[in-house]
């Protein structure tokens, strides 16, 4: 397979933490690791596996200590932090298990935040957080701050809001953790929907077995190493 195929990929991934001090901690010890577009992909492991700071070195969070890391075919190793920024903002979408929302907007102002930052008017960014609350189901809840919804309210709006920029990649980090299963479940249909109707590529870490009926593939991450196995 050709690496234009690939969305995402490492290559030989090492993430060491107090490299060359007596505290030295590897957190990823050679991850090689292709997801190809349009791809929906669980990353599963045990705590302390590995699995957040790979989900955080491909979502350019962090730069690896070496290896290299390829997001739609462009190699961030000697990108500047206004450049990763600036693949963030336009390529990945983040939702995260605290949801990360700014707790003094109301649900439009937070879809609406990336937008702004990237630049668009004032209209435009209302207009586009409008039309993604709907199609999640939260039109009635456009002026509700965080503290007024409920989890899961909260966490549709954290995945509107990585949708705003029309990234096509969706990085999750444990997007169903603090859900009850009920919930949970209408979350990862919405991101299979996402999926599976609009061509994301979704990325998910999670401790939830429910994944393995969503995902096109599970990755298995123990000791920084990862396992790849089919469904």
């Amino acid at each position: 397979m050709k690496q234009q195929d690939y969305v995402l990929e490492t290559r030989g991934v090492k993430k060491i933490y107090n490299e060359g001090l007596d505290s030295e901690t590897s957190a990823l010890r050679g991850v090689d690791l292709q997801i190809k577009r349009g791809e929906f992909v669980a990353i599963m492991g045990p705590s302390g596996s590995g699995k957040t700071t790979l989900l955080d070195v491909i979502g350019c969070l962090l730069k690896p200590s070496h290896g290299a890391v390829i997001v739609d075919n462009v190699e961030i190793e000697d990108l500047t932090d206004n450049e990763l920024t600036h693949i963030r903002g336009e390529k990945i979408g983040f939702v995260f298990q605290q949801y990360n929302l700014m707790p003094s907007s109301t649900a439009l102002e937070n879809v609406e935040l990336p937008l702004r930052i990237l630049g668009k008017s004032k209209r435009v960014a209302r207009e586009r957080a409008r039309g993604l609350l709907k199609t999640i189901g939260l039109e009635h809840r456009l002026d509700h701050k965080p503290s007024e919804l409920s989890g899961g309210e909260q966490q549709r709006v954290a995945i509107a809001r990585a949708l705003a920029n029309d990234p096509k990649i969706i990085l999750g980090d444990e997007p169903t953790g603090n859900l009850d299963t009920k919930t949970g479940k209408v979350v990862l249909n919405i991101l299979k929907e996402l999926n599976t109707k609009k061509g994301y590529t979704i990325v998910v870490v999670t401790h939830d077995p429910r994944i393995k009926t969503f995902a096109d593939r599970v990755v298995n991450i123990r000791d920084g190493l990862i396992d790849e196995r089919k469904k």
